[in-house]
């Protein structure tokens, strides 16, 4: 028996999740197959896939199913992508539009081959659903773009409703979760983010890894120092034994006193749970992310930017 199967019937009961195999679920499979689109929900083997959709929600995977990094939690293949899909934009709208989805979230594999890291094929999606889906909030969980704000202003300029790119873990543990990511790299992306474009900007984080809780605390410190107005936090699961192994599974608990910190903070919204991922419950986040019309909650403006040493 594999370590992850062993390690997946060791799941305490607050980590079950519903099965796949709803009507929803298999409309959503068959359009993502005639459409020739990629889901993070499949690539990333999410737990919530039946769930979510169960509910017609699904989030979409642009620029193929192949990462150029290798981070230590993710299932998505790595190698170098030989292509690039230049019909995909109106795709994943034409597959918004079927779905007739109020909020749509719209991620990607790193293309650190490309000049732009993909930042145009983001643009170009965004366009295909403000014209085909006008009534569609989009958010798009994007890459660091290896530090080209360039291609993060191309973005921006597409209008996202939700600009989301994810910390992920704490610093002293991005050698093995994201070894060819910088901890302050990600800040900047979300400081420049919220500074330049008129979106609230997102992130998010899994606990269970091996971080400690004086990590977290700083983390969400962090994120609530560049303005960063929603966040998610959940438990890691191990994909597979070449993988970083969970440290820990995170009870309920302890999960509600870090939601209950981050609102502290100055967050306008924060799913904090065992099964909560980047995009879970992402359509419920929207009316929280606006709110508030300045682009920085209140709250914050009291908090002293944390000093970052910059990598």
């Amino acid at each position: 028996m594999s370590n992850i199967l062993k390690e997946r019937r060791r799941l305490p009961a607050w980590l079950k999740a519903k099965a796949p195999g709803s009507p929803n679920y298999m409309d959503i499979k068959r359009l993502v197959a005639e459409k020739r689109l990629h889901t993070v929900c499949e690539s990333a083997h999410c737990p919530n896939i039946g769930e979510c959709w169960g509910q017609r929600t699904a989030t979409f995977m642009i620029l193929g199913d192949i990462c150029t990094r290798s981070c230590g939690f993710c299932a998505i293949k790595t190698g170098r992508p030989e292509w690039l899909d230049e019909g995909e934009p109106e795709r994943v709208a034409e597959a918004v539009a079927h779905l007739n989805l109020r909020h749509a979230v719209i991620t990607s594999v790193n293309r650190d081959e490309l000049p732009d890291g993909g930042a145009r094929i983001f643009a170009r999606t965004l366009d295909a659903l403000h014209k085909r889906c006008p009534e569609t909030t989009v958010e798009v969980l994007i890459p660091d773009f290896q530090g080209n704000w360039d291609a993060l202003e191309t973005v921006l300029e597409a209008r996202p409703d939700i600009l989301n790119h994810n910390i992920e873990t704490v610093p002293r543990l991005y050698y093995k979760m994201r070894p060819q990511a910088k901890y302050a790299r990600s800040l900047e992306l979300l400081d420049r983010a919220r500074t330049a474009g008129s979106a609230p900007t997102k992130s998010g984080a899994m606990l269970g890894a091996g971080e400690r809780e004086e990590e977290i605390a700083q983390t969400i410190d962090d994120l609530a120092a560049v303005g960063c107005a929603i966040l998610t936090l959940g438990q890691y699961l191990s994909p597979s034994a070449e993988h970083v192994p969970v440290d820990r599974y995170v009870p309920p608990d302890e999960f509600e006193h870090w939601r209950a910190y981050a609102m502290d903070r100055g967050f306008r919204h924060v799913e904090s749970g065992p099964l909560v991922r980047s995009s879970y419950h992402a359509e419920k986040q929207v009316d929280e992310a606006n709110r508030y019309t300045d682009g920085v909650p209140n709250t914050l403006l009291s908090i002293d930017p944390v000093s970052i040493e910059k990598e």
